[in-house]
Protein backbone atom coordinates (compact mmCIF):
# COMPACT_ATOMS: atom_id res chain seq x y z
CA UNK A 1 0.00 0.00 0.00
CA UNK A 2 2.06 3.14 -0.85
CA UNK A 3 2.13 5.44 1.11
CA UNK A 4 0.02 9.11 0.68
CA UNK A 5 0.77 12.22 0.59
CA UNK A 6 -1.20 14.63 3.54
CA UNK A 7 -0.98 18.22 2.57
CA UNK A 8 -1.59 20.33 5.69
CA UNK A 9 -4.71 23.08 6.03
CA UNK A 10 -3.02 26.53 4.20
CA UNK A 11 -0.33 25.06 2.69
CA UNK A 12 -1.53 25.43 -0.91
CA UNK A 13 -1.98 29.20 0.28
CA UNK A 14 1.90 29.39 1.44
CA UNK A 15 2.78 28.47 -2.69
CA UNK A 16 0.84 31.31 -3.67
CA UNK A 17 2.31 33.47 -1.46
CA UNK A 18 5.49 32.56 -2.31
CA UNK A 19 4.76 32.89 -5.73
CA UNK A 20 3.59 36.50 -5.30
CA UNK A 21 6.89 37.54 -3.75
CA UNK A 22 8.86 35.95 -6.37
CA UNK A 23 6.85 37.55 -9.13
CA UNK A 24 7.36 40.93 -7.06
CA UNK A 25 11.07 40.31 -7.22
CA UNK A 26 10.77 39.12 -11.00
CA UNK A 27 9.27 42.25 -11.76
CA UNK A 28 11.80 44.08 -10.14
CA UNK A 29 14.37 42.84 -11.51
CA UNK A 30 13.01 43.54 -15.26
CA UNK A 31 12.32 46.72 -14.32
CA UNK A 32 15.98 47.63 -12.98
CA UNK A 33 17.03 46.56 -16.64
CA UNK A 34 14.44 48.25 -18.65
CA UNK A 35 14.17 51.36 -16.71
CA UNK A 36 17.96 51.85 -16.01
CA UNK A 37 18.50 51.09 -19.92
CA UNK A 38 15.77 54.38 -20.75
CA UNK A 39 17.69 55.79 -17.67
CA UNK A 40 20.96 55.44 -19.31
CA UNK A 41 19.16 56.44 -23.06
CA UNK A 42 18.31 59.99 -21.35
CA UNK A 43 21.46 60.45 -19.84
CA UNK A 44 23.13 60.25 -23.53
CA UNK A 45 20.39 62.84 -24.50
CA UNK A 46 21.39 65.06 -21.54
CA UNK A 47 25.07 64.81 -21.79
CA UNK A 48 24.68 66.44 -25.55
CA UNK A 49 22.38 68.89 -23.92
CA UNK A 50 24.94 69.67 -21.44
CA UNK A 51 27.73 69.72 -24.11
CA UNK A 52 25.84 72.01 -26.56
CA UNK A 53 25.17 74.15 -23.36
CA UNK A 54 28.86 75.08 -22.69
CA UNK A 55 30.20 75.69 -25.55
CA UNK A 56 27.23 78.74 -26.35
CA UNK A 57 27.51 79.73 -22.90
CA UNK A 58 31.61 80.06 -23.40
CA UNK A 59 30.92 81.38 -26.89
CA UNK A 60 28.50 83.71 -26.09
CA UNK A 61 30.76 84.87 -22.93
CA UNK A 62 33.52 85.52 -25.26
CA UNK A 63 32.12 87.69 -27.63
CA UNK A 64 29.86 89.78 -24.97
CA UNK A 65 31.62 89.52 -21.93
CA UNK A 66 28.05 88.90 -20.06
CA UNK A 67 27.59 86.78 -17.70
CA UNK A 68 23.32 86.92 -17.19
CA UNK A 69 23.77 86.33 -21.15
CA UNK A 70 25.62 83.83 -21.71
CA UNK A 71 23.70 81.82 -18.63
CA UNK A 72 20.36 82.64 -20.70
CA UNK A 73 22.57 81.36 -23.57
CA UNK A 74 23.17 78.30 -22.36
CA UNK A 75 19.89 77.65 -21.40
CA UNK A 76 18.08 78.18 -24.28
CA UNK A 77 19.89 75.67 -25.82
CA UNK A 78 19.14 73.29 -23.14
CA UNK A 79 15.96 74.13 -23.59
CA UNK A 80 16.24 73.62 -27.46
CA UNK A 81 17.40 70.01 -26.34
CA UNK A 82 14.88 68.46 -24.49
CA UNK A 83 16.20 69.97 -21.17
CA UNK A 84 14.32 73.03 -20.28
CA UNK A 85 15.41 74.59 -16.75
CA UNK A 86 12.18 74.58 -14.64
CA UNK A 87 10.22 72.63 -16.21
CA UNK A 88 9.25 69.55 -15.03
CA UNK A 89 11.85 70.03 -12.30
CA UNK A 90 14.63 69.88 -14.71
CA UNK A 91 17.60 72.16 -12.85
CA UNK A 92 20.08 73.76 -15.59
CA UNK A 93 23.03 75.37 -13.24
CA UNK A 94 25.48 77.15 -15.39
CA UNK A 95 28.84 78.93 -13.71
CA UNK A 96 30.87 80.74 -15.74
CA UNK A 97 34.63 81.71 -14.85
CA UNK A 98 37.19 83.81 -16.19
CA UNK A 99 40.75 83.06 -14.76
CA UNK A 100 41.96 81.69 -18.41
CA UNK A 101 39.73 82.43 -20.93
CA UNK A 102 35.68 82.00 -20.71
CA UNK A 103 35.01 78.74 -19.26
CA UNK A 104 31.39 77.34 -19.03
CA UNK A 105 30.10 74.69 -16.96
CA UNK A 106 26.45 73.30 -17.24
CA UNK A 107 25.37 70.96 -15.26
CA UNK A 108 21.77 69.67 -15.69
CA UNK A 109 19.89 67.43 -13.48
CA UNK A 110 16.52 65.59 -14.61
CA UNK A 111 14.14 62.85 -13.09
CA UNK A 112 13.31 60.28 -15.12
CA UNK A 113 10.12 58.74 -14.68
CA UNK A 114 10.28 55.12 -13.83
CA UNK A 115 7.60 52.30 -15.27
CA UNK A 116 8.77 49.03 -13.35
CA UNK A 117 10.80 50.34 -10.84
CA UNK A 118 8.13 52.06 -9.25
CA UNK A 119 7.20 48.63 -7.83
CA UNK A 120 10.04 48.41 -5.47
CA UNK A 121 9.20 51.76 -4.39
CA UNK A 122 11.30 53.91 -6.97
CA UNK A 123 9.29 55.88 -9.05
CA UNK A 124 12.01 58.38 -10.33
CA UNK A 125 15.72 58.48 -10.22
CA UNK A 126 17.83 61.96 -10.49
CA UNK A 127 19.97 61.77 -13.74
CA UNK A 128 22.84 64.36 -13.71
CA UNK A 129 25.38 65.36 -16.20
CA UNK A 130 27.69 67.88 -16.60
CA UNK A 131 29.98 69.31 -19.25
CA UNK A 132 32.80 72.56 -19.26
CA UNK A 133 33.66 74.46 -22.27
CA UNK A 134 36.36 76.97 -22.70
CA UNK A 135 36.86 79.87 -25.02
CA UNK A 136 39.46 82.23 -25.74
CA UNK A 137 42.05 83.49 -27.82
CA UNK A 138 45.61 81.49 -28.07
CA UNK A 139 47.93 84.13 -27.05
CA UNK A 140 51.11 82.11 -27.64
CA UNK A 141 52.53 82.76 -31.02
CA UNK A 142 55.86 80.59 -32.76
CA UNK A 143 57.87 83.06 -34.89
CA UNK A 144 55.76 86.35 -35.10
CA UNK A 145 56.61 89.09 -37.24
CA UNK A 146 59.16 91.70 -35.61
CA UNK A 147 57.40 94.32 -36.52
CA UNK A 148 54.58 96.52 -35.24
CA UNK A 149 51.28 98.21 -36.37
CA UNK A 150 49.45 100.90 -35.06
CA UNK A 151 46.17 100.50 -32.62
CA UNK A 152 44.40 103.48 -34.80
CA UNK A 153 44.32 100.49 -37.73
CA UNK A 154 41.27 99.02 -35.78
CA UNK A 155 37.85 100.78 -34.71
CA UNK A 156 36.32 100.67 -31.25
CA UNK A 157 35.23 97.72 -31.66
CA UNK A 158 38.34 95.68 -32.62
CA UNK A 159 37.42 95.48 -36.18
CA UNK A 160 39.97 96.76 -38.54
CA UNK A 161 39.34 99.53 -40.44
CA UNK A 162 37.61 99.07 -43.89
CA UNK A 163 41.15 100.02 -45.55
CA UNK A 164 42.96 97.74 -43.31
CA UNK A 165 40.81 94.77 -43.25
CA UNK A 166 39.99 94.17 -47.14
CA UNK A 167 41.64 91.88 -48.87
CA UNK A 168 40.32 92.99 -52.48
CA UNK A 169 42.55 95.88 -51.89
CA UNK A 170 45.52 95.13 -50.06
CA UNK A 171 47.15 98.57 -48.13
CA UNK A 172 50.79 99.59 -48.24
CA UNK A 173 52.04 100.49 -44.14
CA UNK A 174 54.55 101.88 -43.78
CA UNK A 175 54.66 105.59 -44.64
CA UNK A 176 56.82 106.99 -41.21
CA UNK A 177 60.39 106.65 -40.11
CA UNK A 178 59.79 106.56 -36.14
CA UNK A 179 60.62 104.24 -33.31
CA UNK A 180 56.77 103.43 -33.33
CA UNK A 181 53.99 103.82 -35.68
CA UNK A 182 52.83 107.49 -36.23
CA UNK A 183 49.56 106.99 -37.63
CA UNK A 184 46.89 103.97 -38.76
CA UNK A 185 48.46 103.04 -42.01
CA UNK A 186 52.71 103.23 -40.33
CA UNK A 187 54.53 100.43 -39.42
CA UNK A 188 57.90 99.65 -37.30
CA UNK A 189 60.62 97.39 -36.39
CA UNK A 190 60.09 95.35 -32.91
CA UNK A 191 62.30 92.89 -30.93
CA UNK A 192 59.51 92.94 -28.33
CA UNK A 193 60.73 94.93 -26.00
CA UNK A 194 64.24 92.84 -25.41
CA UNK A 195 66.75 95.51 -26.08
CA UNK A 196 67.81 98.32 -28.64
CA UNK A 197 66.44 97.00 -32.46
CA UNK A 198 68.70 96.68 -35.23
CA UNK A 199 69.05 95.34 -38.55
CA UNK A 200 70.77 91.98 -37.92
CA UNK A 201 68.39 91.20 -34.93
CA UNK A 202 65.09 91.77 -37.07
CA UNK A 203 66.82 89.77 -39.90
CA UNK A 204 67.28 87.01 -37.54
CA UNK A 205 64.67 87.07 -35.75
CA UNK A 206 62.34 86.58 -39.12
CA UNK A 207 64.85 83.70 -40.24
CA UNK A 208 64.67 82.17 -36.94
CA UNK A 209 67.84 82.02 -35.97
CA UNK A 210 67.35 84.47 -33.07
CA UNK A 211 65.07 82.79 -30.64
CA UNK A 212 63.28 85.50 -27.85
CA UNK A 213 60.86 84.12 -25.35
CA UNK A 214 59.08 85.75 -23.42
CA UNK A 215 55.54 86.95 -22.53
CA UNK A 216 54.79 91.18 -23.37
CA UNK A 217 52.48 92.15 -21.06
CA UNK A 218 50.04 95.18 -21.80
CA UNK A 219 51.70 98.57 -21.78
CA UNK A 220 55.35 97.25 -22.27
CA UNK A 221 57.20 99.35 -24.67
CA UNK A 222 58.53 97.26 -27.78
CA UNK A 223 59.19 99.87 -29.99
CA UNK A 224 62.38 100.75 -31.72
CA UNK A 225 65.43 103.14 -29.98
CA UNK A 226 66.10 105.82 -32.70
CA UNK A 227 67.07 103.18 -35.45
CA UNK A 228 64.96 104.09 -38.70
CA UNK A 229 62.80 101.81 -41.18
CA UNK A 230 65.91 99.55 -41.98
CA UNK A 231 65.44 100.27 -45.61
CA UNK A 232 67.01 96.43 -46.59
CA UNK A 233 64.73 94.50 -44.26
CA UNK A 234 61.82 94.70 -46.75
CA UNK A 235 62.88 92.86 -49.77
CA UNK A 236 65.37 90.89 -51.60
CA UNK A 237 66.21 88.19 -54.28
CA UNK A 238 67.15 85.71 -52.28
CA UNK A 239 65.22 83.20 -50.27
CA UNK A 240 64.23 83.39 -46.34
CA UNK A 241 66.75 81.01 -45.80
CA UNK A 242 70.07 82.94 -47.45
CA UNK A 243 68.45 86.71 -46.63
CA UNK A 244 65.54 86.82 -44.30
CA UNK A 245 63.01 89.62 -44.94
CA UNK A 246 59.65 90.34 -44.65
CA UNK A 247 59.25 89.86 -48.16
CA UNK A 248 61.06 86.75 -48.74
CA UNK A 249 59.61 84.98 -45.12
CA UNK A 250 56.28 86.07 -44.90
CA UNK A 251 55.15 87.32 -48.66
CA UNK A 252 51.48 85.13 -48.94
CA UNK A 253 51.37 84.18 -45.04
CA UNK A 254 49.31 84.76 -42.19
CA UNK A 255 51.63 86.16 -39.64
CA UNK A 256 51.01 87.57 -35.95
CA UNK A 257 52.09 91.26 -35.61
CA UNK A 258 51.86 93.16 -32.45
CA UNK A 259 49.69 96.10 -31.60
CA UNK A 260 50.95 99.14 -29.93
CA UNK A 261 49.42 102.63 -28.90
CA UNK A 262 50.74 106.01 -29.76
CA UNK A 263 53.68 105.82 -28.08
CA UNK A 264 54.68 102.07 -28.67
CA UNK A 265 53.02 100.35 -25.98
CA UNK A 266 51.92 97.08 -26.20
CA UNK A 267 48.01 96.90 -26.94
CA UNK A 268 47.28 93.22 -27.99
CA UNK A 269 47.54 91.53 -31.48
CA UNK A 270 46.07 90.78 -34.37
CA UNK A 271 46.91 88.47 -37.60
CA UNK A 272 48.00 90.26 -40.80
CA UNK A 273 48.09 88.80 -44.33
CA UNK A 274 51.19 89.78 -46.00
CA UNK A 275 51.20 90.27 -49.59
CA UNK A 276 54.39 91.68 -50.77
CA UNK A 277 56.63 94.31 -49.32
CA UNK A 278 58.98 96.83 -50.62
CA UNK A 279 62.28 98.65 -49.61
CA UNK A 280 64.34 101.53 -51.41
CA UNK A 281 62.43 104.92 -50.52
CA UNK A 282 59.02 103.30 -50.28
CA UNK A 283 60.07 100.99 -47.67
CA UNK A 284 55.95 99.41 -47.31
CA UNK A 285 54.46 96.17 -46.20
CA UNK A 286 51.92 95.91 -48.27
CA UNK A 287 48.88 93.16 -46.95
CA UNK A 288 45.81 93.51 -44.39
CA UNK A 289 44.50 92.32 -41.59
CA UNK A 290 42.34 88.50 -41.36
CA UNK A 291 41.47 88.96 -37.96
CA UNK A 292 40.60 91.72 -35.33
CA UNK A 293 42.65 93.13 -32.64
CA UNK A 294 42.52 91.13 -29.68
CA UNK A 295 43.26 93.01 -26.91
CA UNK A 296 45.37 89.75 -25.01
CA UNK A 297 48.63 89.46 -23.75
CA UNK A 298 51.09 87.91 -26.43
CA UNK A 299 53.90 84.94 -25.94
CA UNK A 300 56.82 85.04 -28.22
CA UNK A 301 57.73 81.41 -28.42
CA UNK A 302 60.44 78.80 -29.33
CA UNK A 303 61.10 78.92 -33.19
CA UNK A 304 63.45 76.80 -34.86
CA UNK A 305 65.14 78.11 -38.63
CA UNK A 306 62.98 77.01 -41.11
CA UNK A 307 60.44 75.74 -39.57
CA UNK A 308 58.56 78.56 -38.09
CA UNK A 309 54.41 77.91 -38.45
CA UNK A 310 53.76 81.61 -38.74
CA UNK A 311 50.09 81.66 -37.86
CA UNK A 312 48.43 82.05 -34.28
CA UNK A 313 45.09 80.17 -35.64
CA UNK A 314 41.72 81.66 -34.22
CA UNK A 315 39.57 81.50 -31.59
CA UNK A 316 39.63 78.73 -29.30
CA UNK A 317 36.63 77.05 -28.17
CA UNK A 318 36.69 73.26 -26.64
CA UNK A 319 35.17 70.79 -24.10
CA UNK A 320 37.56 70.08 -21.10
CA UNK A 321 34.87 68.05 -19.51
Amino acid sequence: MSARTVRRPGERGQIIVLFALALVAIVAGVGLVLDGGSAYAQRRGEQSASDLAALAAANDYLLNQNVVQATARARTVAAANGFEHGTNNVVVNVTITTTNGAAAKVDISAPHANNFASIVGMPTWTVSTTATAVAGFPDTAIGPAPVIFSIDAFGSDGVPKSQYGDPGNPYDFGDGNGDFPNSAGDISWTNFGTGNVNANDVRDIMGGSLVITKTIGFGEYIGQHNNGNMTTEYDSNQSCAAKPTIDACYAGKDIVVPVVDENGLFQGWATFHVVSAGGGSEKHITGYFVSNFFNERLRVGNCALGSCPLNLGRPAIYLIN
